[in-house]
């Protein structure tokens, strides 16, 4: 059957999956939506909703892929706001997930191997008849993974793109985080896979490439730089750990990419959590200023009215990086809170040391002892407590930081502002009484009512201290370095603020516990672990310390 036949046959329209279930229909405004399965180069054909605005067309298209459930109502709404712009938009499921067909394999058929399906499905939308040939694609985090690896393939109608809380590398930024393993989490991804048990079987796939190999090679994105060669606009978010892909992204695209790339790109950073929905001043218990709310979806459609429809609105022409300074909330003498623009990222700043303390201050210079040191354990079975599987940004971590085995460092308190816009970066000297072990390292903004409130964290797994492509494990209670990036912020400590940097060596379920052993990781949790006695030094010879960007001079400029 013709395409065009398909779409006036063959396809089923739905008023919703929630009506299909004898739930009330969802008011989309006189846009229709419609179910269609896509058939890619190899037959497998993938789930799509289809959401067409009134009217006769043809229209440009706006495509999400993604893993996740997509007709439930919030979905259905978010879709037809779109497609009343004046867009035909498409929700399309991964292979294997949902209700497409195939084995579930996570992203791998959307990268540049034998099946490509997010190229297919571009040059199978451009072709359709009620469209104009011209596409584009949005949608954040894994939405924002399909996006990157869309843009390598290079469909010929791909024109531009939209990223929201975006990732490069699953081996880095899904999967494992700093060299940990995550199981459980991605056990629950049974749930989105059609055929549960071929997400078990991935997850065992998985468990066969400890290090950073070629398998996981074959879905880095930050190797194909210079095969992305479309515009884009990326969000990233202060309180999400994947602002480190999204600024990645960007400097990629905007200095590696293709001709098309190099130059074209934009870049915001908000005080978010992740997600895409950016409308908000809200994130967790901290609540900024009205200006902190992005009409993500209106600025959205200016994007691609630019790129799809031709429309000269201006977009082009503001500033290529916007990013907010956080500040003090509730505190009228407070600097920060505002927006700022830069022609690059990241923006120049000093990279200025703080140095760990055993009486538990952090310092502008290093300890005059020549053997300071602070121990604590790392206990599996017993780990402290971070109860979420998102990341707990905004919100006070004193819980957190009173646990035993967790360690606090703060400065004195702030007689003047100090803002640090940039990277942060941990290097710990540290030992352990086991072959393996894990180390996390948080930076918090301390109120003058105590309250700790954690900005950023990360985490590094020993064995990969030197590097993800081998495992090297500790010797007992032999001195190493452990040296890693924290991440991406823009803080301004106010005066009578102290600023904290806690150490730690379990968080869970967070992250999920090393069994310190040593052994081979499983997907199952081992019967048998090693409680760590872990040690980090603060003496003259061994100096750990975290090294900030510390900006001086800015000019502030109203969004």
């Amino acid at each position: 059957m013709s395409s065009n036949k398909t779409w006036i046959v063959g396809l089923l329209v739905l008023a919703s999956n929630a009506f299909a279930q004898g739930a009330d229909p969802v008011d989309l405004g006189g846009v229709t939506e419609t179910h269609e399965m896509i058939p890619m180069r190899d037959g497998v054909k993938l789930s799509a909703f289809i959401y067409t605005p009134p009217g006769s067309g043809p229209w440009p298209v706006l495509l999400e892929q993604r893993y996740a459930n997509g007709n439930d109502p919030g979905t259905q709404k978010s879709f037809a706001k779109l497609a009343r712009g004046g867009y035909v938009t498409i929700l399309a499921n991964f292979r294997g997930s949902q209700q497409s067909e195939g084995i579930w394999r996570g992203y791998r058929h959307l990268a540049w191997g034998e099946q490509q399906d997010g190229y297919d499905l571009v040059e199978w939308l451009a072709k359709q008849p009620w469209s104009t040939g011209k596409v584009g694609t949005f949608g954040s985090s894994q939405a924002g993974f399909a996006q990157n690896f869309l843009a390598v393939t290079q469909p010929p109608h791909l024109v531009a793109q939209y990223m929201i809380d975006t990732g490069l590398s699953l081996y880095h930024e899904g999967y494992r985080i700093g060299g940990i393993t995550r199981p459980e989490r991605f056990k629950s991804m049974d749930k989105v896979a059609r055929v549960p048990e071929h997400n078990r079987e991935l997850l065992a796939e998985w468990f066969q490439h400890p290090t950073a190999d070629s398998y996981w090679a074959a879905e880095d994105c930050t190797r194909y730089f210079d095969k992305m060669n479309v515009p884009c606009f990326t969000v990233g978010s202060w309180y999400d750990f994947m602002c480190v892909g999204s600024v990645d992204s960007y400097v990629g695209r905007q200095h590696r990419g293709g001709p098309n790339s190099i130059g074209t790109q934009q870049l915001m950073i908000g005080p978010w959590l992740h997600g895409r929905f950016k409308e908000t001043n809200k994130s967790n218990e901290m609540e900024y200023p009205e200006n902190a709310k992005f009409a993500m979806d209106a600025h959205m459609l200016r994007w691609f009215d630019h790129y799809l429809k031709g429309v000269d609105n201006g977009v082009t022409n503001e500033p290529t990086v916007r990013y907010y300074v956080m500040g003090a909330i509730g505190e009228t003498d407070a600097p920060g809170n505002v927006w700022r623009t830069a022609t690059d990222w990241p923006i120049a700043a000093k990279p200025t040391p703080y140095y760990l303390h055993a009486d538990k201050s952090l310092r502008s210079k290093p300890s005059e002892s020549p053997d300071d040191t602070v121990t604590w354990l790392a206990d599996p079975q017993r780990p402290a407590p971070i109860p979420t599987i998102a990341f707990p940004g905004a919100k006070d971590a004193r819980d957190y930081e009173s646990h035993p085995e967790v360690r606090t460092f703060t400065t004195d308190v702030l007689t003047e502002p100090i803002e640090w816009t940039g990277k942060v970066q941990a290097e710990l000297y540290v030992s352990s009484d086991a072959r393996d072990t894990d180390f996390i390292v948080r930076v918090s903004d301390v109120y003058p009512d105590g309250r700790s409130i954690l900005i950023m964290d990360y985490i590094r797994r020993a064995r990969y201290r030197e590097g993800f492509e081998r495992e090297v494990f500790m010797k007992p209670n032999e001195v190493c370095k452990v040296a890693f990036d924290v991440g991406w912020l823009s803080q301004n400590f106010n005066r009578g603020h102290r600023i904290r940097v806690t150490i730690a060596s379990t968080g869970a379920p967070f992250y999920e516990p090393n069994p310190n052993t040593g052994e081979p990781l499983t997907i199952d949790f081992p019967e048998s672990t090693v409680v760590a006695r872990n040690t980090i030094y603060l003496n003259q010879q061994n100096a750990s310390r975290v090294l900030v960007p510390v900006v001086t001079t800015t000019t502030d400029v109203a969004k």
